[in-house]
């Protein structure tokens, strides 16, 4: 039967909605978060249940096409010609035990709503900078928070799914009842079945204290490795991020900062003030900025300063073994060229704690590696995209001596697969579960390499 007429019958049997192609709302429906990515699915579903799920599965088999879950969009990487979308803002439950520190999330259910619930009450949930982004999403490719040096990756927090597989049969599992399923959920994504709820720990944070300090870009070198140098003793409880700004000069800009330069460091203590420990990078270089003291969930959510609405961006991640004076050298003298304008962000954040000692067996790992790099490129409208591109090529290029063999899947670009994430025995062994657990390629293989 040809793909229009099946998906056609598809849409009429279902109580939520599937976009086709010529629909007046297929183009917004099957744009992605990141709006510089152009994806051309064979349709957007956003299905009311698991009926729903279950008819998409068999309409996927009938047409030839896979169903590739995208609650927000996020995360993003390629056209899928042959695939349709499926959003799952209806699977939206959310249930908060404080007692035992766990939560049951729908895969629906975004990081906001999440850490809205839990301000006040001792517990963070290990969830990424960005309050818009899907708990699924994230969790399942792995996840790099706030939080990760206490209590490791999202995935890692990651206690047991409730799974539709392509069968048709929707059962919780865990490490006892499926280990390898477990396991390939934990940083692969959602390419072994369609998960519809999670189960997952959240952090306990008794005392939450945060300092923000920020440096003229001229001190960047001395305080970068005063941050070096304090990961060899910081506790797992204290979770650093660094960040290196060269704003444009526009004139939509405030004055304070239209054409600047500069470099901020953020520090967050799950067990309350961590300033003496801080006061070696505090005097690397004059403060010129600094807010301290006790701090919450919502407050650390709000001020990501990420982008709440869909918008076009490129970017570049490099997961490094270590942080040597050269390194850093080598990376400022490059942040400093002129033809560097398009990278406006890099973001560095310290690993270790935590991270190289995972509470749960899982594909995606950060074991082992020193710093988790990323440097923002925005799109502008009218601005030529090559200055852009070459300057993604020249980051990777002057950190390349000290990438490390693994990152995390969830600061993988458009285009890249999970080979940079494992090595070829983990890939294999992803294929295998895969094999098992979805023997007709129902759902899309997301980042597999092909």
């Amino acid at each position: 039967m040809a793909l229009r007429s099946v998906l056609e019958s598809a849409r009429h049997a279902l109580r939520g909605a599937l976009v086709l192609p010529g629909d007046e709302s297929f183009d917004a429906a099957r744009r992605p978060w990141n709006l510089a990515i152009e994806q051309h699915p064979a349709g957007v579903a956003a299905p009311a249940d698991l009926r729903d799920l279950r008819a998409l599965l068999d309409a996927a088999g009938d047409a030839g096409v896979t169903l590739a879950v995208q609650p927000t969009g996020h995360g993003a990487g390629g056209d899928l010609a042959d695939a349709v979308i499926v959003r799952m803002a209806a699977f939206d439950e959310l249930s908060i035990d404080l007692g035992s520190g766990v939560v049951r999330i729908g895969s629906g259910v975004r990081w906001g709503a999440v850490v809205e619930a839990l301000e006040g009450t001792g517990w963070v949930a290990p969830a990424g900078t960005s309050p818009v982004v899907a708990v699924a999403g994230y969790t399942l490719g792995g996840g790099h928070s706030w939080f990760s040096r206490t209590a490791g990756l999202g995935s890692d927090n990651l206690r047991a799914a409730w799974v539709l597989r392509s069968d048709g049969t929707h059962d919780r599992v865990d490490d006892e009842s499926d280990p390898e399923m477990m396991w390939a959920l934990r940083g692969a994504g959602g390419v072994v079945g369609i998960v519809t709820a999670l189960e997952i720990d959240l952090v306990p944070a008794p005392s939450l204290w945060g300092t923000e300090l920020t440096f003229d870009a001229a001190d960047a070198g001395s305080v970068l490795r005063a941050v070096r140098d304090l990961s060899a003793e910081a506790p797992a409880s204290l979770n650093v991020f660094v960040n290196s700004m060269r704003m444009p000069d526009a004139p939509q800009l405030p004055e304070e900062i239209r054409g600047r330069s500069f470099l901020s460091v953020r520090a967050l203590s799950t067990v309350g003030s961590a300033d003496e420990l801080f006061e070696r990078v505090r005097r690397a270089g004059t403060v010129r900025r600094e807010m301290s003291g006790a701090t919450s969930p919502k407050t650390v959510a709000a001020s990501s300063g990420e982008p709440t609405e869909p918008t076009p961006g490129k970017g570049v991640s490099a997961a490094l073994s270590s942080l040597d004076d050269a390194t850093i050298d080598d990376l400022l003298r490059f942040r400093e060229l002129p033809d560097q304008w398009p990278i406006m962000g890099i973001d560095i954040r310290m690993l270790g704690g935590a991270l190289d000692d995972p509470r749960r067996a899982g594909f995606a790992t950060l074991q082992g590696v020193g710093w988790l790099l990323h440097a923002l490129v925005p799109v502008f409208p009218g601005v030529p995209s090559e200055p852009g591109e070459a300057s993604m090529a020249g980051f990777r290029e002057v950190l390349a001596h000290a990438i490390a063999p693994c990152t995390v899947p969830t600061f993988l670009g458009p285009g890249e697969t999970l080979e940079r994430c494992g090595d070829p025995t983990a890939i294999d062994r992803l294929r295998a579960i895969r094999a098992a657990a979805d023997p007709d390629s129902l759902i899309h293989e997301g980042r597999l390499p092909r």
